[in-house]
Order: C-alpha cells, then sequence, then structure tokens
C-alpha cells in the first residue's frame, strides 16, 4: 500500500512540474519584451529617450545593415543586437542584413564603409550610419564607448522631422568644393540639411531660403559687391559659417575676407600656426588644438576626441563688439607661435622671432547675438573638412556639432555611451581544446547518469 501510494504520489509531482513548466513557457512566450537588466549601470537598458522616440514612429522605417568580411564580428553583433532592441518595441521597424560581397548590387545604392554601414529608410528618406562611428576609444588600452544608441536614436528624431534646412555654399573664391567634402555633405544631409552652391557673380544675391552661408576655405577674395550683398544679408537673420583657407599674400589681398571677420570683432592676424614639439604623427604645420569650454566641443571633450587642422590662420578677438560677444573654441598651447613671414614659410623655414606672433593663438571662434542667439562660426582653417582627413579622430564630429550649434538644434540626442571592456583572446593548445570537446560531451553527461543511477538504486533498494 505505501508503495502504491509513493508512486502515486511521484507521478502527481511529475504532472505538476510538467504543468507548471507549461505554463510558464506559456507566460513567458506571452511576453517577449519582458528583459532583466542586472548589470551594475544598466548599460543594456534603452534610455527614456529612445523609448519615447520609438513609440512615436508614425511611419515604416526600414533598417538596412551592410557588411563584409572586413566588419569585426564583435562589433556587428553589438550593431545586430541593439537594432533587435529597437525592433522589439515598434512594429514598424523592418530589417535586412546583405553581405555586401555577396550583395555587390546593394552597396553600389549606398555609400558604404565595408567595415559595416546601417542604412534608414523611411518613405523618401534616408540615413546613413556607419558601424565606425559608433565605437569611441575608451580610458584605457583597448577599451571602447559603444555610442550606437545615441546615433540610432538621433537618426530616427531627423527621419521623423518635417522640413529640411537650406544652407548654400559660396563658390568662386577657390574655396573647397562640396565633391571634396562628401563625407561631411553625408552627415549635413543626414541632420536634414539641403546644400547647394552659390556662386554670387550668377545669382546676384543671397536666395530668401538661406538660413546659412557657408565660405569654406576661400583662397582669393569676395569682391566689394559681393561682400555688400553677404552683408546686408547678415544684418537681417543670416547666420555665416566661415573657414579661412591659405594665400601667400592674405596680408594685402584679403580686405574683404578680413572685414567680413572684423564686423564681429575678429582680427584675422595673418600668421600660419606653428606647433614647434616634433610627432612622429604630424609636422609643425599640423595643429591639434586645445579645446575652449562650448556646447560644441563638449562631447569631444568628454570623449578624449582631438581635432586636426593644417595650415591653420591665427585669428584673435581683441576688440571685442559689443552687439556680438564670441567665444575662442579652439587654440593652441602656450609653445605654439604664429609665423607671419610665409615667404620664409614656403621655402620649408621658419624660425619663432620678435615679428611672429606669440602663443597660445586663437583658431575658432563662435559669435553670438546680444539676445544669445548664434550668429556665425569663424575658423582660421579649413583643410580638415575634406574626406581623407575629416573621417580622423573628432573632426566629423567638431564639423557636425558646429553646424548643429549654428542652427540651434535643440532635439539633439545626449545618451551616455556604453562602457567595454577591452576583448581577451584565449589561447589554448589542441590538447587542451579536445579535453574541454570530450569533457562536454562524453564526461559531464556520464557522470551524471552514474550520480543518478546510483541514487535511483539506493532508492529502489530503500
Amino acid at each position: 500500500m505505501n508503495k502504491w501510494i509513493r508512486g502515486t504520489n511521484a507521478v502527481v509531482l511529475s504532472l505538476a512540474v510538467i504543468g507548471i513548466f507549461i505554463i510558464l513557457t506559456i507566460f513567458l512566450n506571452s511576453t517577449k519584451n519582458l528583459q532583466v537588466d542586472l548589470t551594475q549601470n544598466k548599460k543594456f537598458t534603452l534610455s527614456d529617450k529612445t523609448t519615447e522616440t520609438l513609440k512615436s514612429l508614425d511611419n515604416d522605417v526600414h533598417f538596412i545593415t551592410l557588411t563584409s568580411d572586413q566588419t569585426n564580428p564583435y562589433i556587428k553583433r553589438q550593431v545586430d543586437e541593439l537594432i533587435q532592441e529597437y525592433k522589439k518595441r515598434n512594429a514598424k521597424i523592418v530589417t535586412d542584413d546583405y553581405d555586401i560581397v555577396k550583395q555587390p548590387a546593394m552597396a553600389k545604392q549606398y555609400d558604404v564603409d565595408p567595415g559595416g554601414t546601417l542604412v534608414l529608410e523611411s518613405g523618401t528618406q534616408k540615413k546613413v550610419l556607419y558601424y565606425s562611428d559608433m565605437f569611441l576609444p575608451g580610458q584605457q588600452q583597448g577599451e571602447y564607448k559603444f555610442s550606437g544608441e545615441e546615433k540610432l536614436t538621433q537618426a530616427l528624431v531627423n527621419l521623423n522631422a518635417k522640413t529640411k534646412s537650406k544652407i548654400y555654399f559660396l563658390s568662386g573664391h577657390n574655396e573647397i568644393p562640396l565633391n571634396k567634402m562628401n563625407l561631411w555633405r553625408t552627415g549635413l544631409e543626414g541632420e536634414n540639411y539641403e546644400l547647394a552652391d552659390l556662386n554670387l557673380l550668377r545669382e546676384g544675391k543671397i536666395p530668401d531660403d538661406a538660413e546659412v552661408l557657408f565660405v569654406i576655405g576661400p583662397t582669393t577674395d569676395i569682391s566689394d559687391k559681393e561682400t555688400s550683398v553677404i552683408n546686408e544679408y547678415l544684418k537681417g537673420k543670416g547666420k555665416l559659417y566661415i573657414a579661412l583657407g591659405f594665400n601667400k599674400d592674405m596680408a594685402t589681398q584679403w580686405k574683404n575676407i578680413d572685414g567680413l571677420l572684423a564686423q564681429y570683432g575678429i582680427k584675422d592676424q595673418h600668421a600660419i600656426a606653428i606647433e614647434p614639439k616634433q610627432s612622429q604623427l604630424y609636422d609643425p604645420l599640423t595643429i591639434i588644438p586645445e579645446y575652449g569650454f562650448h556646447a560644441i566641443t563638449k562631447k569631444l571633450q568628454d570623449y578624449n576626441l582631438l581635432t586636426m587642422m593644417n595650415l591653420a590662420v591665427s585669428i584673435n578677438a581683441d576688440q571685442p563688439v559689443a552687439d556680438f560677444p564670441v567665444t575662442a573654441i579652439l587654440k593652441t598651447t602656450d609653445a605654439a607661435y604664429g609665423e607671419t613671414d610665409i615667404v620664409q614659410l614656403m621655402s620649408n623655414r621658419t624660425a619663432k622671432d620678435d615679428k611672429d606672433i606669440k602663443g597660445p593663438l586663437n583658431l575658432g571662434y563662435v559669435v553670438e547675438t546680444k539676445e544669445q542667439k548664434p550668429k556665425a562660426v569663424v575658423l582660421g582653417g579649413s583643410s580638415f573638412f575634406v574626406d581623407e582627413v575629416l573621417q580622423q579622430q573628432g573632426n566629423r564630429d567638431f564639423a557636425l556639432n558646429s553646424v548643429g550649434w549654428l542652427q540651434e538644434q535643440k532635439d539633439q540626442v545626449t545618451i551616455r555611451p556604453r562602457e567595454g571592456d577591452a576583448l581577451q583572446q584565449a589561447l589554448i593548445t589542441g590538447s587542451q581544446a579536445n579535453t574541454i570537446l570530450y569533457g562536454t560531451l562524453f564526461a559531464f553527461p556520464l557522470l551524471f547518469l552514474v550520480v543518478g543511477g546510483t541514487i535511483w538504486l539506493r532508492r529502489r533498494k530503500g
């Protein structure tokens, strides 16, 4: 009788366990989005800004990942996992994954980086994100910061924007052409800017829809009539973004360019910044400026991303204009100096003397109105805007941040990057690998079988 009761109890308990398991499985399956982040800083939990953005998506968004054999698999996994988190929270997000080596036709449709590219499409709008831009160097060697959520959420915010800002790039004075600034152009278009060339000799005026006039790397002066048109534009709500180029005769031939700067109390010192400190990476004409305290440079300082300028012209604001307060955002070290003898400099000779300008030198200013509204960005150099230089360190972020500040982009997303430890590679011998294999497949299962059989035999005998 007792044996029958024990057997019945065992059957009932087994059925109860199976039933609980089935119910628990059904419950967990019905809560697909249920997850628990056990990390100390909740680094795998999406921010409130991301959650709000995903809830507000009205239109379908197509996520296209384009990778190749050059894509780091660890990086790809992190991006893929982040995309899946977004997809869980909004059914309007659909995803596709392509190998650009096996499917080269897809690569031709987009501006693809072999290291990994993510394209977001919604209707006629498109945003392009590069995997390399999502990973920032950490404080220690080998560590990194993953800013994918910040980049991806900002892209979704821009996709939802209803209007685009029209900005014009002045041409006709040997400025850097737009086709040599494709990376910056792509980044600006991704931030909902519409770009166009503007030759005042042909157009005769600055279009009414121009929100910002860009003058990037002019080497010859602007004419008197063009200057009059530009000044008239700036008297109203017009904004200016000017980055100086290089001309050996700039001290005598840049009257009107100097005049544009002077109306904001900024003086072109007609001197090329020299950094005497020798480096194995860069020559003395290449300046890695220090940042002034400003919204444009704050993230760059936080992430320890540097900006690089070459053939930079020293500028100064020692006679401020009351209506246009200025703030220095880029400057050299104390050891730098401004070479005023351009002829000697072009002969590859330079030495600090009494005629040169003592450091630290200012290489970048932002200008506000007396109402503290952005009015202008003035930079002493423009070489870092070209494609081969823009992608280095913080150049691209600085270029985009400065435009964002000028346009008062209040919807810029700020999400703290996820901290990541340095990857560790475990090296094992062939015999160690075999031990792990046989232990996993045979030794451990056999051990459990022996222990379980022994317990069963003891209970049966008892």
